[in-house]
């Protein structure tokens, strides 16, 4: 019997690959028996990523900018040179931006949060889309957030551009129908990270260390979550087990949201 779970030969791409997320998500992907093309702008953190990934994922490394249409259709060529298509793809870069209430944002940094987290996953669509249409079928997971389902002070801007992701990801999923391709987004809640460390101390003056047990007692699991269980739905949304799931916001927060 077919293991549904296994990704073997299939080939992922995943952006944002040096982040604690994107790096958890490329070593299960690659566990289960793909092959990676891993991106980053970041080409130094992008290549030690990639250096305990097993041989058999045959890692490409590339660095590139998700806000520049042509440095995105690079990756997207520079994968199919390789490997001939695409099987999966994880549109996972992104940033936090300033941690400010909304009359203290400027436009700049408003503009550039949207840049990397919209017209990143947007552009990543643009151009793989194509790949995974011509040979009908493939899966695009996207990263949101639940604070892309819900307001969160002082990161409206980043809020915003999450519940424009989960937007995209439900029209792309509807332009995809009749086809074997499947887009949908995970949308994290709090996980031990630099980011959710960034965002905690932006709120607090940059000087408290994170109250980790007052964050919980609004978590029904009572603990951060972890960068590895992210990777796990990543890697089911990927995968055949999937095959019925599209157009769908998965969130992994410890329940965080079901009140």
């Amino acid at each position: 019997m077919t293991d549904r779970i296994r990704l073997d030969g299939r080939v992922a791409v995943v952006t944002g690959a040096a982040g604690v997320i994107g790096t958890a998500t490329i070593r299960l992907l690659a566990e289960r028996g793909a092959r990676i093309v891993a991106v980053d702008r970041k080409e130094a953190d992008l290549k030690a990523a990639i250096k305990e990934l097993p041989v058999s994922a045959e890692a490409l490394a590339i660095a590139a900018d998700v806000t520049q249409e042509d440095e995105v259709a690079d990756y997207v060529r520079a994968s199919v040179d390789k490997f001939g298509t695409i099987d999966a793809f994880y549109n996972n870069a992104g940033i936090e931006g300033d941690i400010k209430p909304i009359p203290q944002y400027s436009l700049e940094s408003f503009r550039r949060v949207l840049d990397v987290n919209v017209v990143g996953v947007f552009l990543g669509m643009k151009h793989v889309l194509p790949v995974m249409l011509k040979q009908n079928k493939g899966s695009i997971i996207n990263t949101a957030s639940i604070a892309g389902l819900m307001g969160s002070p002082y990161i409206a801007v980043y809020s915003a551009s999450k519940h424009a992701v989960i937007g995209l990801t439900k029209t792309a999923a509807w332009e995809c129908t009749g086809t074997g391709v499947r887009v949908n987004c995970v949308c994290p809640g709090l996980i031990d990270s630099r980011m959710l460390s960034t965002i905690y101390q932006g709120r607090n003056g940059g000087n408290a260390p994170m109250p980790i047990e007052k964050m919980v007692d609004r978590i029904p699991a009572r603990r951060l979550g972890h960068a590895s269980e992210v990777a796990s739905v990543v890697a089911f949304l990927a995968s055949d087990e999937a095959s019925y799931v599209t157009g769908s916001s998965y969130t992994v927060d410890g329940g965080r949201t079901a009140a």
